[in-house]
């Protein structure tokens, strides 16, 4: 006689699902988290701008969407010929421009160097520039000015129609926001803003006064 053995029934370890307000607790951190990187990306590494008029024809265009890269000046100094967006300095603000209204232009004179305009031409201690990337040479004249310590001599590429340094004075760094570093809009331009012997080659956004 052969005796059976009765199995013994198979016990599952199932777990309640977790409460509904965990799950939109967990996506909320998530989102605050993405949140903060969002910001300190935008305020302290990089930004967009878009060009809302023509004062740096025809390297920018009206409509041109930028990343403006702000780390770089961080540990060092702004370089010849950089595209750079700036805070109106306080010549502007007598102009009635306000602190948010942020203008682009291209670095030509830095401290110590002496500007002169004549003839057409722009002179940095005395050297006539090349600048093949001006809309047209200037035609108006500058007296001789020097730079002065941690201040800049700022232009538009189009010269004769930019509110630029040979108007109000010397760009101090500190209104400095950054450089232009990254054409994404439209997407035939679209690529890095590059340098090249005599000025700047773009290979290819707040907005930016000019």
């Amino acid at each position: 006689m052969t005796s059976e053995k009765t199995a013994e029934p198979l016990t599952v370890d199932v777990q309640p699902p977790p409460p509904r307000w965990r799950a939109w607790w967990e996506n909320i951190q998530i989102l605050i988290i993405a949140l903060i990187l969002a910001l300190l990306i935008r305020v302290f590494v990089a930004e967009p701008r878009y060009i809302p008029s023509d004062s740096m024809l025809p390297t920018l265009q009206i409509g041109d969407r930028l990343v403006v890269e702000k780390l770089s000046y961080r540990f060092r100094a702004p370089a010849f010929g950089e595209i750079v967006v700036f805070d109106p300095p306080k010549q502007l603000q007598i102009q009635g421009y306000t602190k948010d209204q942020a203008f682009i232009k291209r670095i030509i004179g830095k401290p110590g160097q002496t500007i002169q305009v004549r003839n057409g031409t722009v002179f940095v201690d005395d050297q006539p520039l090349r600048e093949p990337y001006i809309a047209a040479p200037p035609n108006y004249t500058l007296e001789p000015v020097t730079v002065p310590e941690h201040e800049f001599f700022v232009m538009g590429d189009n010269r004769n129609n930019s509110n630029d340094s040979h108007v109000w004075g010397f760009l101090p760094q500190q209104n400095m926001i950054g450089r232009a570093w990254f054409r994404f809009y439209p997407f035939e331009r679209f690529g890095f803003v590059k340098m090249q012997p005599g000025g700047l080659k773009t290979s290819g956004s707040a907005s930016t006064r000019q």
